[in-house]
């Protein structure tokens, strides 16, 4: 059977989400209350993909304020908050982004910088997520297979910028020590582990839009030879790895095209890799892989967009696994979905209803696909 999975964050509800931004921002706010209300939305997120046919299931990130800024609970060295520069296709449509605030709600998160030598200093917050998850997969999980998120060394120093070290890559040096002991805690757990590298694609035109494409390409490899560091420990066939341009609905007319940064991309040690390919922008990118060398590699298309309410039908998705499928074989194909359906807490596009909906819909597809393909 063509297993399904998704990137890993889903929505959270209108009671979880002021929990968490109040603990982000550093508010009062009831443990006791949040631990409750975290165990029962990743009870129901679970039971919700198992409902679904998701073969591979997450947490959501339900205990997380968002996918990158979560560290800063964990690790030591960050302060301040840093305004985010706009992207830069946006930036050319000022209307647009308005309009895309409006529907999709403001980013309330903290954005600190790196202000002093970061270290690990709490990593109970890890060990609440994994003893939550655990406890949702005995409940409802039966025969999933299932994987956690955690912020690539790339990742953190794209959302927290660097205003302490002389150097990108003395930042990543503590950071590969820092955040090491988070993927081997997953890992140890049972669970797969998907490391988010938006760094490699989407900070192009965000937090590195001022450096040409040879510059960010640097800057690019040194993040990959760092997640590789950070995860020497780990077999590449227990690890996903997911590469965006942003999961906003912009223009996206100044994103690196994947052909740049497949290299780059390829040279990461995880097995599985996640990357977008339903919106209209990179849909056509999927004769890039059919040229690339993937041996050892699994590919994970986004079979549907996570930036529109459109629910894609069976038939779609099923066309869309065809593709990826000639390309690799079905056995190294997993139906995922272009990014995440909750990136940041109290912020997105996707009606919850509608991210069950496309997640039921892959199942069908990959049915459709599994019956069609020898």
């Amino acid at each position: 059977m063509i297993r399904t999975s998704h990137v890993g964050s889903l929505p959270r509800g209108p009671e979880l989400a002021p929990l968490l931004l109040a603990r982000d921002k550093g508010e009062p706010y009831d443990a006791d209350e949040f631990d409750r209300t975290v165990q029962a939305a990743v009870d129901e997120a679970v039971r919700r993909q198992v409902e679904a046919g998701v073969s591979i299931v997450s947490d959501g990130e339900l205990g997380k304020v968002g996918y990158s800024t979560y560290v800063i609970e964990r690790l030591s060295g960050f302060g301040g908050h840093t305004p985010r520069k706009p992207a830069r296709d946006l930036a050319q449509v000022p209307e647009l982004a308005k309009k895309l605030s409006h529907i999709m709600g403001s980013q309330e998160f903290t954005r600190a910088s790196a202000i002093d030598k970061v270290a690990l200093i709490n990593l109970q917050p890890l060990h609440d997520d994994i003893r939550r998850f655990r406890a949702a997969l005995d409940r409802h999980g039966a025969g999933a297979q299932a994987f956690m998120n955690s912020a690539s060394p790339g990742l953190i120093t794209a959302f927290q910028p660097n205003q302490y070290y002389p150097s990108h890559e003395a930042y990543l040096a503590d950071l590969v020590a820092a955040m090491r002991p988070e993927y081997e805690a997953i890992v140890a757990a049972g669970f797969q582990l998907q490391l988010d590298c938006p760094d490699l694609a989407m900070s192009r035109h965000t937090g590195y839009q001022d450096l040409t494409d040879e510059e960010f390409l640097a800057v690019a490899e040194a993040n990959v030879e760092a997640l590789n560091a950070a995860t020497a420990g780990i077999a590449p066939e227990q690890m996903r790895m997911h590469v965006c341009w942003g999961n906003y609905e912009g223009p996206h007319d100044f994103d690196i095209p994947l052909e740049k940064i497949i290299a780059v991309v390829l040279k990461a040690r995880p097995a599985t890799i996640l990357f977008e390919a339903a919106n209209p922008r990179h849909e056509h990118e999927w004769t890039v892989w059919k040229q690339a060398d993937l041996a050892g590699k699994v590919l994970a298309p986004g079979l549907v967009d996570t930036c529109s309410n459109y629910l894609e039908t069976p038939e779609l998705i099923a066309q869309r696994i065809e593709r990826f499928a000639a390309i690799v074989g079905k056995d190294r194909v997993v139906a995922s979905t272009d990014c995440g359906f909750g990136t940041f807490a109290g912020y997105g596009k996707i009606d919850p209803a509608v991210a069950w909906k496309k997640l039921a819909a892959l199942r069908a597809g990959a049915d459709i696909a599994d019956g069609r393909i020898a």
